[in-house]
């Protein structure tokens, strides 16, 4: 583990020590947990964007085109 210093708002803070206390966890799991979450949606994220990199790009009006074409419009 590794030492570090946050600030929260007190109303965040707040929330955070009523929500370890009801689920009798500490506010370093809790934060743990939460940035390992945030991380893991950028981790998505940045995956979609490297599965869809070898996609046809598409202009805005040909994307229009399309979408008439198909009745979506």
């Amino acid at each position: 583990m590794k030492r570090t210093t946050i600030y929260l708002e007190a109303a965040l803070h707040q929330a955070l020590r009523m929500k370890a206390a009801e689920t009798q966890r500490s506010l370093t799991d809790l934060i743990n947990e939460a940035v390992r979450q945030l991380l893991a949606e950028d981790a998505e994220d940045l995956q979609a964007f490297r599965d869809r990199a070898a996609e046809p790009v598409m202009g805005y009006e040909a994307v229009l085109k399309d979408l008439q074409r198909h009745g979506k419009l």
